[in-house]
Order: C-alpha cells, then sequence, then structure tokens
C-alpha cells in the first residue's frame, strides 16, 4: 500500500544532508540468561533475523516521482533485503564500553540509503563482562523517538522464562502487507491525504492569535514555542557528519528526592542538571556566555488527538524554548527558573489544538534548518542553543526471550549549528542520558557526564536531601 507522507516526516527528508543523517538511534544492552552457550549471540541474532514477515512499517521506503506529483510517498520495497537491515557485529578487543561507545559513534554517522526502508540493526557481541549489545537506527521521518520506545517495549516481557517473542521488526501473522500495487498515478493517492490537509487548513484559521501571542513572549525573552535570544556558542556551529556518544544513567529516585524537596517534575530536575552541566562545561572551556543557553524540549502529543501519530509510525511532538539558566552561579535558583520557563511553556502549548502546536513548533525550528541551507551561519543568532529530550521507558524489568534488558541509552540528532543533542530514557529505576555530537564540533564530549553527576549531587546538597 502507498501512503503520503506527512509534512513533519517530509521535512526530515529535505533537511538531511551529508552531515546531518536525520535518524534517531538505540543502544540496548541484555544479560545473557542462565546456561547461555558459546554460540548464544549468533543464535539470538538468527531470531532477529530469520522472520516469517517484515511488519509493514518496516517495508516502506520514501519515493517520489512524476506519478506522485513530485510529492513523497512511502511504498513497500519490492527488493527487501532483511540481510542489509539486521547484522551481526563484534567488538574489537578488550571489549571495554568505551569501544562500544565509539561503534555506536560511527554507525550513527552514517547515513541511511533511501533505496531501502530506512532503517538498521545491529546485534553486537564482544563485550568482555559477557553482555549482549544491540544498535538500532531509524530515520526520523519513519518514527519518533516515543514511538520507537513503545515498539521496543511491546515485543519485551516482565516473564524471565516466556520463550518465542518476535523481533520488533516482525508482523503478528494477522497484518501480513501486500506486496502487490505498483506506484500511484496522483490521482489514486490516498483520499486520507486530502481529508489531512484540510484539516490543517481549517485548523489554520485559528493561528494568527496563537502566533501573536507566541511572538510577543518571543519578543519579551519569556518561554514559548520560538525562541529569539539563544546567544551564540561553541557548540552553534557548523558540523560534520562524524558523531561521537557518550551514555550514562542515574537513580530516578535521586532525581524525584530533588524534585519532592523543591515542588519541581523530574523533568525540571533532568533540564537542571543538563543545564548545570552544560554551565560547567563551558567555564571549563571559558566559552559561557553572558546570557543564558536555551534549549529546545521537544513535547508529545497525545496520538488521540493527532492524525499524525498513529501505529504506522510517524511524528507528534511540539517543542518548547526553555531557558536554561546557565547564567546563574547557583544550582537551587537554576532549578527554580528552569521550572518557572517549563511550566510558562506548557501553558503556552495548553492554549493550542495539536495541529496548531505542530504548525508553531515547525516555525520555531525553521531558522535552525533554514540558516545553514541559505548560508546564514555567523549572520543570524541560533534560535536555540541544544535539544533535551525526556523519553519515558518501561517502569519495571524486562527480558527479551530470557535475556534481561539491563539498560537503554538513546541516540539523537545533531544539525548544523546544533551540534549537541541529549536525549534521556527511563527504564527500570534509572534514567539514562544519550549525548550526541559532532566528533569536530563538541570537544571532550565525555567530560559532559562528570559534570553530569557532579550536577546532580549540588542539586541534592541545594535541596537538602
Amino acid at each position: 500500500m502507498v501512503t503520503a507522507i506527512d509534512p513533519t516526516a517530509t521535512g526530515f527528508l529535505f533537511a538531511e544532508n551529508r552531515s546531518m543523517p536525520m535518524h534517531v538511534g538505540g543502544l540496548q544492552l541484555f544479560k545473557k540468561p542462565e546456561g547461555a552457550g558459546r554460540g548464544y549471540v549468533r543464535e539470538m541474532f538468527e531470531q532477529m533475523s530469520d522472520i516469517d514477515e517484515v511488519a509493514p512499517l518496516f517495508l516502506k521506503r520514501p519515493h517520489r516521482s512524476v506519478r506522485t506529483g513530485g510529492q513523497w510517498v512511502w511504498r513497500p520495497d519490492e527488493q527487501f533485503d532483511i540481510e542489509h537491515h539486521v547484522r551481526h557485529s563484534a567488538l574489537p578487543k578488550p571489549g571495554r564500553i568505551r569501544e562500544l561507545l565509539e561503534l555506536c559513534g560511527r554507525l550513527h554517522g552514517t547515513r541511511l540509503a533511501r533505496e531501502r526502508p530506512l532503517w538498521e540493526a545491529h546485534v553486537i557481541e564482544g563485550l568482555r563482562d559477557g553482555r549482549v549489545a544491540m544498535y538500532t537506527k531509524t530515520h526520523h521521518a519513519l518514527i519518533d523517538g516515543v514511538s520507537a520506545m513503545r515498539l521496543l517495549a511491546s515485543v519485551l516481557s516482565t516473564d524471565p522464562d516466556k520463550r518465542g517473542m518476535p523481533a520488533p521488526w516482525a508482523a503478528p501473522p494477522t497484518s501480513r502487507p501486500s506486496r502487490e500495487r505498483e506506484a500511484p498515478e496522483l490521482s489514486e493517492l490516498p483520499v486520507q491525504a486530502l481529508r489531512t490537509a484540510l484539516g490543517i487548513t481549517a485548523e489554520a484559521a485559528g493561528m494568527p492569535g496563537a502566533l501573536v501571542k507566541t511572538l510577543s513572549k518571543g519578543l519579551r525573552n519569556e518561554t514559548s514555542a520560538l525562541s529569539l535570544y539563544a546567544p551564540r556558542t561553541i557548540i552553534n556551529q557548523k558540523i560534520t557528519g562524524s558523531r561521537r556518544f557518550a551514555a550514562q544513567d542515574w537513580p530516578i529516585e535521586r532525581l524525584r528526592g530533588i524534585g519532592k524537596a523543591t515542588g519541581t517534575t523530574v523533568n525540571d530536575v533532568v533540564l537542571a542538571m543538563c543545564s548545570g552541566a552544560m554551565r560547567a562545561y563551558l567555564l571549563e572551556l571559558d566559552a559561557l556566555p553572558d546570557q543564558t543557553l536555551v534549549s529546545m524540549v521537544p513535547v508529545g502529543l497525545n496520538a488521540t488527538q493527532s492524525q499524525i501519530a498513529s501505529a504506522e509510525g510517524g511524528n507528534a511532538v511540539g517543542a518548547v524554548m526553555v531557558q536554561l539558566a546557565t547564567d546563574l552561579p547557583d544550582p537551587a535558583r537554576r532549578l527554580a527558573a528552569i521550572h518557572r520557563s517549563m511550566k510558562d511553556g506548557k501553558e503556552a502549548l495548553s492554549s493550542m489544538t495539536p495541529m496548531q502546536i505542530l504548525a508553531m513548533s515547525a516555525l520555531g525550528q525553521a531558522p535552525a534548518i533554514l540558516a545553514p541551507m541559505l548560508r546564514m551561519q555567523g549572520i543570524v543568532r541560533p534560535p536555540y542553543n541544544l535539544i533535551i529530550s525526556n523519553v519515558p521507558g518501561p517502569r519495571s524489568t524486562h527480558y527479551w526471550n530470557g535475556a534481561q534488558l539491563v539498560g537503554t541509552y538513546p541516540l539523537s540528532i545533531p544539525i548544523n549549528g546544533m551540534a549537541l543533542n541529549i536525549t534521556c530514557t527511563s527504564y527500570d529505576g534509572h534514567m539514562a542520558f544519550g549525548l550526541t555530537g559532532c566528533r569536530r564540533t563538541v570537544p571532550h564530549l565525555q567530560r559532559l557526564l562528570t559534570h553530569l553527576d557532579d550536577e546532580l549531587g549540588h542539586l541534592e546538597q541545594a535541596a537538602g536531601v
């Protein structure tokens, strides 16, 4: 079946270039079940690659031609080869986490081929502690971080004895796709696309008021979906396609304790950790600006209220531009300022419909995309300095065919002018931070993990916990 590609996903396809691959990724660590033999990883790889049918989401590739009116559509891949998408890799000795993160950074810097479905999975052995890793990457046009986490959770179980569990890309027996249709004529494009377009037009009637309100808040340097006051920093430069990845997790109970003591949320504490870490990092490099850094914080929309989010993948994300208060030396004041900023942003979004939020968020991100495209970097100020997102995951211990999932770490998308992306994922009582940066633009990325750990301690001390 051929379907139209929604405007947000189309934007990700148009924005992609050699320096800016537009895929999200994930690194999962599994502990082998008791009694696993030497060939366990090979067996795990074969279970994930030898499947009866692939889910429709993982069979579709982007396509456009004269027959589609020049518009991007999804069409099934008639020459699908699972051996291209599911791969078996091994780490060089000594098999430390360092070697694993280096491999993930290298894989994450390579673009996905548009001639094929836009995803890959690598089963990785060779860790000296015996754990098994799996790195996956999926184009952001195909799926967003929240949907990717839900998809992973759907093939896991809380029962360590359960077997016969499918790979994330395996289709249930009742949902096998048809591969018989050819690319449609323009007149054959789904009626749903027209309905979506009409829906956007109808919703646009309420945009002028929301736009004026958002612009006025931006001009007053207040939190909104648009930012007009982000300072230039060393991370707001042109990037290359090379990537470096760093990851670590901390007990959520520590973050929750700070939140309870200060009347803030766990997400506020995550942002405060990032704020303090960025302040220390830039001070160390003698590069801290006088003005506060601004972060773009994605906000997931309720899938039941949006025509864009569905079981078929896609994206349903709004954004708030949060002032990180990096100009304040006191951790408690930084946390309080971030809490106010995030609260103001959520209140602004609550006055809009989901479609209006998507449109406003697209406007807010346009300067970040258009500046490098029009070669205006260094001339215009960046609309925000970095991206920080928080994706919720399973709260309890999960297993895949007896292998215990002991850690899950997200990899995301640095973009031109925004060389660092921080994404967090909660799982089984821990908050995992994944730092993805341009290897040539962001120096000593690993140091940020030390600063995050230090800042968590500073926040606990300030909160009295």
